[in-house]
């Protein structure tokens, strides 16, 4: 059974029991859109403890605001009872709701695009918004007044800027205009939903037309404490987006927006972001090694073994062509590194030491820095095929030990 199948089959139910219950939100647009959706949402006039006794598998995960989670076959759909918000005082979250009618249901909704219902059964749509002729028109527009929707929940703004660099839509003149005046607010919203936001936006295939919006509506500088884009610098973030490929990590897409920063500032602003610290440290490494890569410093076999046994590899390649584009520099030196890589077999990337530390504690030096430089050293020259032979490298280490290190 399909996610579709799942909805129809909840769907059909409620209404058995006498409710009403249509598809709502995006499902509705992707599918007017031609789009296949991600998920389905059903709305209803049942309140949850109702939709509880109607089915038998179900989870409460937001009652309060009327939001069920239902389980038909292996499909999991959020069923919400058709509500009206009460006051918003955090920017974020309404303090209290009242279960409603479908017309009210839709009007307290963020843009006329996501504020339509579907009857699946029949293909109607109730359109209560506008929403039908906004998707004609290809706009983005808050349905009611626009500094109201967004005062609501300043994260909307965010959701504005998405909306429409992924469906290739503008945003309407008076709700572009609101988002430039309450930008600032952004910045109350946990840093944890901006970076949510800014991963959607970034890692579609539409993230230059993101990034040019995130710009436009004056957004882009109250986004991550302590990092903000001159119009030189934004400018060319967006064209080295525009230059990767079409599917990116966040990682990479933190390092282009980051890239003018050293790497403790990338680390400082992924950070600021609440990035996990795994992609906080390849944002940082990507920064360093694209630059790298675009400077054709990569040179040493050494190195470029490090690169790829790092994992990153392939990213760091992208951005370096990336910056090679920008800078009208040329990607001779890039494409020269992706050849002379892809040559390396994988088991030649990271080979097992001729010598260790065992090797060096046995004629007796201890542990510490002259230990470690004497190790890397073999080791490097080890990945530069300087030392075939763990004969070889015992030679030269025991020769280090007596000249000193």
């Amino acid at each position: 059974m399909s996610a579709l199948e799942s909805a129809c089959t909840i769907i059909k139910r409620l209404r058995d029991h006498g409710h009403i219950a249509l598809l709502a939100g995006g499902c509705v647009r992707d599918r007017l859109l031609g789009r296949t959706p991600a998920d389905y949402d059903v709305a209803t006039d049942a309140p949850p403890p109702r939709i509880c006794r109607i089915f038998r598998r179900t989870k409460q995960v937001g009652a309060q605001f009327g939001v069920v989670l239902v389980r038909i076959g292996g499909d999991e759909l959020e069923v919400a009872t058709f509500r009206t918000d009460g006051s918003y005082r955090d920017g974020r979250r309404p303090e209290s709701v009242e279960f409603t009618t479908p017309q009210e249901d839709a009007r307290r909704r963020d843009f006329t695009i996501n504020g339509m219902f579907l009857d699946p059964l029949t293909d109607e749509v109730v359109d209560y918004v506008g929403g039908q002729q906004d998707l004609a028109n290809r706009v983005v527009r808050c349905i009611g007044t626009p500094e109201a929707r967004f005062a609501e929940d300043h994260l909307r703004m965010l959701r504005a800027v998405r909306f429409a660099a992924r469906l290739g839509f503008a945003i309407e003149a008076e709700t572009h205009a609101a988002i430039q005046r309450l930008a600032p607010r952004i910045s109350a919203i946990s840093a944890e939903r901006i970076r949510m936001e800014l991963e959607l936006i970034l890692t579609a295939a539409t993230r230059a037309d993101g990034w040019r919006l995130l710009r436009e509506t004056e957004l882009v500088n109250h986004l991550v404490a302590g990092v903000t884009w001159d119009e030189a610098n934004g400018e060319r973030c967006g064209r080295i987006l525009a230059a990767l490929p079409e599917r990116v990590s966040d990682a990479l897409a933190f390092a282009a927006i980051f890239v003018e920063l050293d790497e403790p500032g990338v680390e400082r602003a992924c950070a600021a972001l609440r990035c996990s610290t795994a992609v906080s440290r390849a944002a940082s490494y990507l920064v360093r090694m694209g630059r790298s890569v675009q400077r054709g410093e990569v040179r040493e076999l050494a190195d470029v073994k490090f690169l790829l046994v790092s994992g990153h590899a392939d990213e760091a390649l992208a951005l370096g062509r990336a910056l090679a584009s920008v800078d009208g520099c040329g990607s001779a030196d890039v494409e020269a590194l992706a050849q002379r890589a892809a040559g390396i077999a994988p088991e030649d990337y990271a080979p097992p030491p001729f010598v260790t530390g065992e090797d060096l504690i046995a004629l007796k030096v201890a542990p510490g820095p002259r230990y470690r430089e004497i190790l890397d050293a073999l080791y490097r020259a080890q990945l530069n095929d300087e030392l075939t032979t763990r004969a070889a490298a015992e030679a030269r280490m025991k020769q280090m030990v007596a000249d000193g290190g």
